[in-house]
C-alpha cells in the first residue's frame, strides 16, 4: 500500500496526537513499512480510509495498534555498551556511598523510560546484582514504561528467542542470570524481581513518579519536536534526586533543553546530572 502526500500529513498528525512522534514527508516509507498492516486488517483499502478510522470512530484498539507499529524501536541487551559501563563503574558505586549517609542507606529507585520489551531493565538489574551482593537485602525498584502495552507486554514475560538474547548479551551474564526453556531464555525471578511495569506516555503528567536516583530516557527525544523535548527532560529534572544521574541516547544531547542538567563524562560515556547551581546561569 502506498501513501500519498497528503495521506502523509494527515497520518503524521494523527501519530503526534496520539503518541507525540514527529513524522514528516520524509518519513512516508515507515508509514508504510508499519502501518499498512495495520490497515488491510481492519479492512483499510488506503491510508486516508485508516486515518478517519482511527480519528473519528474513536477505536481505541486501532489507535493503540497505530502506536505499537510506529513506536517498536530496536533495541538489545547492554545497548552501546558505553552508558552501561558509567553506570556500572561510576554511577552505582557513588549513589550507593552517597545512600550510605541518608535514612534510607539501601533504596534505590531507577526509571527506564521507553523501555520497549525489556531489554534496558534487565541489563540495569544484572549490573546491580553484579554489583550489590545482599541486593535482595535492599529496597530496590526499576520502573520500566513504555507507551506500547505490547511492548510491556513482551517486557513483562521476560522471555526471548535466542536471536534476540544473543545480541549484546554477554556469555557469562547469559549462564548466570537466564534459563533456557526449549528455544527461549527467561530472565531469572531474582532479576525480574526487581522491575517493575506500566504503561507511560512521556507527553504525558508524571504524576506520582519519582524522586529517582537514575533515570534511561535514551533513543526517544529523538522523535520529539524541540519544545516538547525540553518539555520531557524539564519534567524528569523535577522527578530526580539531587544527585541522580541521567543517561540519554549516544546521538542525543541536551544542551539545547536549558540549564537542568549538567554533563559528565565517564567511560566513554556523557551522562548528565541535575544542575544544582543552574540559578547562577540563568
Amino acid at each position: 500500500m502506498q501513501v500519498t502526500s497528503e495521506e502523509i500529513q494527515v497520518i503524521a498528525k494523527l501519530v503526534y496526537d496520539l503518541c507525540g512522534v514527529i513524522l514528516d514527508q520524509t518519513k512516508g516509507y515507515l508509514i508504510e513499512s508499519r502501518l499498512s498492516s495495520v490497515a488491510q486488517e481492519v479492512g483499510c483499502q488506503t491510508f486516508s480510509e485508516l486515518y478517519y478510522k482511527a480519528r473519528y470512530d474513536h477505536e481505541k484498539a486501532l489507535q493503540t495498534k497505530i502506536v505499537d507499529a510506529i513506536t517498536t524501536q530496536e533495541t538489545l541487551f547492554f545497548r552501546d555498551d558505553s552508558p552501561f559501563e558509567a553506570l556500572q563503574h561510576k554511577a552505582i558505586p557513588e549513589m550507593v556511598d552517597s545512600k550510605a549517609k541518608t535514612a534510607f542507606p539501601k533504596r534505590l529507585r531507577i526509571w527506564s523510560a521507553a523501555c520497549s520489551t525489556g531489554q534496558e531493565p534487565y541489563s540495569i538489574g544484572m549490573i546491580l546484582s553484579e554489583l550489590i551482593p545482599d541486593i535482595h537485602s535492599w529496597d530496590i525498584n526499576i520502573l520500566a514504561t513504555d507507551i506500547s502495552d505490547t511492548a510491556i507486554k513482551l517486557a513483562s514475560r521476560g522471555s526471548y528467542m535466542a536471536h534476540e538474547i544473543q545480541r549484546g548479551m554477554k556469555p557469562a551474564m547469559l549462564d548466570k542470570y537466564f534459563i533456557q526453556e526449549g528455544t527461549t531464555y527467561r530472565i531469572k525471578d531474582e532479576i525480574r524481581a526487581l522491575v517493575s511495569f506500566q504503561q507511560r506516555n512521556l507527553h504525558k503528567p508524571f504524576i506520582g513518579l519519582g524522586p529517582f536516583d537514575i533515570v534511561f530516557c535514551r533513543n526517544v527525544a529523538i522523535y520529539f519536536n524541540p519544545a516538547d523535548k525540553k518539555s520531557l527532560f524539564n519534567r524528569i529534572a523535577d522527578a530526580m534526586v539531587p544527585e541522580g544521574y541521567l543517561f540519554v541516547g549516544f546521538a542525543e544531547s541536551l544542551m539545547d533543553v536549558g540549564t537542568n542538567f549538567v554533563p559528565q563524562h565517564h567511560c566513554r560515556s556523557v551522562f548528565y546530572q541535575p544542575n544544582t547551581n543552574k540559578a547562577a546561569l540563568v
